[in-house]
């Protein structure tokens, strides 16, 4: 069975599914990858994928872009001939979709998040709407990462319930981010990874940390991601270098390997907007560190208020604040209980092997119905 798996990086890939991947190829699946080539495209091609590269631009709506992705994904459906296609991400799923349904190819979609289009009312958000409804009429099924994305799909008729199912995000490899040994710093240290977006909270967990240090709360706060000041929300270089050269913050850059700089630090931040699944927060409960993270859909499926992390107030740095004067001054048993309540949540019910099995499962009846 031929699989083509699509995404809008190969960094994405090689970093969220390659066990999924690998697993596909030791099954006798062939499997092709189509995303845009970066420096991860050759471990994939190492892995034993067949890949091809495609131009595909994630950071905003470019109606003569998204149209030339819509003839170039249907131009290498045409030639691959898939027998199924997995479309990850908005534009994949959306045009990525139209394209297959023209060729009669059947494709399982997955909705790893929303995206500003739900998060906004007008123009844009109109026509994403639109295009989601035509699209999501042919998936074979589409997975779901949060029971809110879910139910608004249903809601505003963008999907019927025979073909949607819920997964745990992309899952998380319980070998790799492993239970960390309970160790508090003497300054407590908070650290945010993310692209530096404003969807993602950056703003506010700047301005929370001005908050506290007014207030004299001595911290560490850090920052972990990559500036990304063309994405149509990215945050300007010269204002995250004000940032930084004036104390604010810790900036770390990027890493190929998270989990040091989790090790390191006694609690993470993430005060986004909304989220699919965040995989930030699966790593870090996984890894036994207590989280603050905003109350909304994606987040508060991952963190407990009070019982793995605290929950705080959309767009509110005043809240954020105090959630994380609060966290600092919780006794040592609370914080490891929090790291171990974390852990054991993910165990139960974000563990990759569960997500996999879904895909698995959904692959063997599209083999049985050719």
């Amino acid at each position: 069975m031929k699989v083509a798996i699509v995404l809008n990086t190969s960094w994405n890939i090689y970093n969220f599914r390659l066990n999924f991947v690998k697993i596909l190829l030791a099954k006798g699946y062939e499997v092709h990858t189509i995303a845009p080539h970066d420096h991860y495209t050759h471990f994939l091609e190492e892995a034993g994928c067949k890949h091809h590269a495609v131009t595909m631009d994630s950071r905003g709506v470019n109606p003569i872009k998204d149209t030339a992705l819509f003839f170039e994904l249907f131009s290498i459906y045409r030639k691959l001939k898939p027998d199924v296609i997995l479309h990850f991400t908005i534009k994949p799923n959306v045009y990525g979709t139209l394209a297959a349904s023209i060729l009669k190819i059947p494709t399982i979609n997955n909705v790893c998040g929303l995206g500003t289009v739900f998060l906004k009312k007008n123009l844009v958000s109109a026509v994403a709407m639109s295009l989601y409804k035509i699209a999501f009429l042919f998936p074979k099924k589409v997975f779901f990462q949060n029971s809110d994305d879910l139910a608004l799909f249903l809601d505003k008729k963008l999907i019927t319930k025979e073909s949607a199912d819920l997964i745990p995000g992309s899952g998380i490899d319980l070998s790799r981010f492993r239970a960390m040994e309970f160790n508090r710093n003497k300054v407590f240290t908070f650290l945010l990874i993310s692209r530096l977006i404003t969807d993602k909270g950056i703003l506010e967990y700047v301005q929370a940390i001005k908050n506290l240090k007014q207030r004299g709360f001595n911290a560490r706060f850090q920052l972990l991601g990559a500036k990304d000041p063309e994405h149509q929300r990215g945050i300007q270089l010269s204002v995250i270098d004000h940032w930084i050269s004036s104390g604010s913050v810790e900036y770390l850059g990027t890493t190929d390997d998270v989990r040091p700089f989790i090790q390191k630090a006694d609690c993470i931040v993430l005060p986004s907007y909304r989220e699919g699944t965040p995989r930030t927060l699966l790593e870090a409960a996984s890894s036994s560190k207590p989280i603050i993270a905003t109350d909304v859909p994606g987040c508060n499926h991952v963190v407990e208020d009070n019982f793995n992390g605290l929950l705080c107030k959309l767009k509110s740095a005043e809240d954020l604040a105090d959630k994380m004067e609060k966290m600092s001054t919780l006794d040592d048993l609370t914080l490891r209980k929090f790291g171990e309540n974390g852990r054991k949540k993910i165990e139960v019910q974000f563990d990759e092997k569960l997500v996999i099995e879904k895909y698995l499962t959904e692959l063997k009846t599209l083999q049985k119905a050719v």
